[in-house]
């Protein structure tokens, strides 16, 4: 037996909660890790809802958490958890690294971003780099975080009255058909305005956009 702390923590067992909507991704996790000594998956949840109810049940060390999810997504789960106070460093594992992606993902608290093509072993090494609180990125992240670090802020282009009105009501959880009839337009001409507020927000969806314009001010 060693009185070494960074062998104690080497021989530790790492606990796991795995976050993904498909099954049969969870399933190949779970027979992974289990199949490796140093871990123990506690459970399982299929969004980001149940994923904070389960953290705060099952107290994991590590969340490993996908991110486009039906019924609650992952950036919102982790910036739960990190309202919380939650124990649990959350390692985001997705197929997605875009930009309105990664960066919300980092921002709300994630301790690691990796892709879902990681090797196995570089999978197990992010994981326990997560549970010591190491931040772990893909490199393709890495590149992403840098690249928009280093580059200069592009120039917002003011939105029109009427991509205003209409993001006024997406951020109030309106559906395009209600934003219509609203507006007296279309719903043809509200998914051109989104269309057009998304370009000049810089993101790619709903969520992202009633994010941003409220950080640059243009709600709230």
């Amino acid at each position: 037996m060693t009185d070494d702390p960074a062998d104690a923590r080497s021989d530790a067992v790492i606990t796991l909660l795995l976050v993904d909507d498909h099954p049969v991704v969870r399933d190949g996790l779970r027979g992974m890790f289990e199949s490796a000594p140093g871990f123990t998956v506690l459970g399982e949840a299929s969004d980001g809802v149940q994923a904070v109810a389960l953290t705060a049940l099952l107290d994991p060390d590590v969340v490993l958490m996908d991110l486009r999810m039906p019924g609650g997504n992952g950036v919102e789960a982790i910036a739960e958890l990190t309202r919380r106070g939650a124990r649990a460093k959350v390692l985001v594992l997705t197929t997605y690294d875009t930009d309105s992606d990664t960066l919300p993902a980092i921002e709300a608290g994630a301790t690691g971003y990796l892709l879902k093509d990681a090797p196995r072993d570089e999978l197990f090494t992010a994981v326990r780099a997560a549970a010591e609180g190491r931040t772990v990125l893909s490199p393709a992240v890495a590149s992403r975080l840098v690249s928009a670090v280093r580059a200069p802020a592009p120039a917002a282009e003011a939105l029109s009255a009427r991509e205003r009105e209409v993001l006024a009501l997406v951020a109030k959880g309106t559906s395009n058909r209600e934003i219509a009839r609203v507006l007296f337009i279309s719903e043809a001409t509200v998914k051109t305005h989104l269309t057009h507020l998304y370009g000049k927000l810089g993101v790619k969806d709903r969520a992202a956009a009633v994010a941003t314009a409220y950080d640059r001010g243009i709600l709230g």
